[in-house]
């Protein structure tokens, strides 16, 4: 597979590279930002809006509505801190913020699970496909359907 290599990050090293990253695009690392970050990265599958908000609210103590969460999440997908599954309306932690490409999901319709891969190559043809089209992709997200290895197995 063509890919690329860059860091991975997680937990905590995580949040400081989102931070880092956000603060880069000239934006504020709020306590709310990071209460929503840190509740999406700690999230094992894609979570909604309303996963996060409830999450969230849990852990603070007072109501958060969805909205709120839905607008830090927009500003988190342009920042490139946090990644789209579109079939779902669901969310994933970037783990590597400061690698900006093109999205691929391998998305699995028995759990839910979404798997990020990297490969230029597969992400090139896609863009040049449209481009002979007359298209000018943005940013293209791939999501692939189907059962990931421990579904499959089951």
């Amino acid at each position: 597979m063509a890919g690329h290599s860059h860091a991975h990050h997680a937990g905590d090293d995580l949040v400081v590279a989102a931070k880092a990253a956000l603060q880069r695009s000239g934006e504020q690392w709020t306590d709310m930002r990071q209460s929503v970050f840190e509740t999406l990265a700690s999230f094992e599958r894609p979570a909604s809006a309303y996963d996060i908000a409830e999450e969230v609210s849990k852990r603070q103590g007072r109501r958060v509505a969805a909205n709120s969460v839905y607008r830090i999440l927009d500003l988190f997908v342009a920042a490139n801190l946090v990644r789209r599954v579109e079939s779902a309306n669901a969310y994933v932690a970037n783990e590597h913020p400061d690698c900006l490409h093109d999205c691929i999901f391998l998305v699995c319709d028995s759990c839910g699970q979404a798997t990020h891969v990297d490969d230029d190559a597969v992400a090139s043809g896609v863009r040049m496909a449209a481009s002979r089209k007359g298209f000018a992709p943005v940013r293209p997200v791939i999501e692939v359907h189907g059962r990931c290895s421990d579904c499959a197995d089951g």
